[in-house]
């Protein structure tokens, strides 16, 4: 499978970037995940989730090339984080971030669709670096 780094701006518009670099925030808040979940992303610990999620969004912040082993764990960390009451922001998602569900879910799907080609080799399975 190819490992290829592409650089954010490159697949994304820059409100798609920001989205994804808040939702990766939200798992140093509110979100509180478990090692098994983390591990099941493609992290090795809750404590590694939180350390990527930090060298992630300064990468989607700087541009640099992310692979993507490193957009599907992105995603998917998002997409959790978004949607889940029991590990992630859930009906906080609004109060934490300022972004309503109604204005978060067409950016996450608009995010979903471009990254479809990026992240395939990883449809159904661990998403591990």
């Amino acid at each position: 499978m190819s490992e290829q780094a592409v650089r954010p701006s490159e697949l994304l518009a820059e409100g798609e970037v920001q989205l994804l670099r808040r939702a990766l925030g939200e798992w140093g808040g509110p979100a509180r995940c478990s090692d098994e979940l983390a591990f099941g992303m493609g992290f090795e610990s809750a404590r590694d989730l939180l350390d990527q999620c930090g060298l992630l969004g300064r990468a989607l912040a700087d541009d640099d090339p992310v692979k993507p082993v490193d957009w599907a764990r992105t995603l998917l960390a998002a997409e959790i984080v978004f949607v889940s009451d029991l590990v992630g922001s859930g009906v906080e998602w609004q109060t934490t971030t300022g972004l309503s569900d109604e204005a978060t879910l067409p950016v996450l799907r608009r995010i979903q669709r471009k990254l479809a080609r990026t992240v395939s080799a990883y449809y159904g399975r661990r998403p591990a670096a």
